[in-house]
């Protein structure tokens, strides 16, 4: 999932204040590979993981689809298809599970197919989680990976701010 500008990075402790998750809990999924950070990997003691935009959105989706039970085996199939997706797709895109399967549902036609068949329990639509998680970045800070140099997360938001322009949100 590519978005907005990959060169900015957020350190763990910010990933973790955004996706409403533990630090135990990010650097488990870093180490069992389920969600790992894709501006920069830790290297050795003492060296910080960065996050990018798309990663903290995946750990929201994922921290979302565990609190509702959803099977850890199930969640790393569903991050790798969320990771394969273009990002317009993503914006469109509703994940409904069971508590069991996750589903995707790109259009209302396919929830209500979903729910008449007794399959859909609950659902996460995505572009409300990314204009979520937009929102709690746009008050955090980032830094670029190449300088360490912070940058203020109203700047890191700048193309998102723009993109919800365009459509009107």
């Amino acid at each position: 999932m590519k978005q907005g500008n990959q060169s900015i990075g957020y350190r763990g402790a910010t990933a973790c204040v955004a996706a409403g998750i533990s630090y135990r809990q990010l650097d488990y999924w870093a180490r069992t590979e389920l969600v790992v950070p894709s501006v920069q990997s830790a290297s050795g003691s003492g060296s910080q993981r960065l996050y990018s935009f798309n990663d903290i959105l995946v750990l929201k989706i994922v921290k979302r689809l565990l609190d509702t039970g959803v099977s850890l085996q199930n969640i790393r199939t569903a991050v790798e298809h969320l990771r394969n997706r273009g990002e317009e797709d993503l914006e469109k895109m509703t994940l409904m599970s069971d508590g069991v399967s996750i589903y995707e549902c790109t259009s209302p036609d396919e929830i209500v197919d979903l729910l008449q068949g007794g399959q859909g329990v609950f659902g996460i639509a995505i572009g409300k989680v990314w204009n979520e998680l937009a929102g709690s970045l746009s008050h955090l800070q980032g830094e670029d990976p190449e300088t360490g140099v912070a940058v203020a997360g109203e700047q890191t938001n700048d193309e998102l701010a723009e993109r919800r322009k365009r459509k009107g949100a």
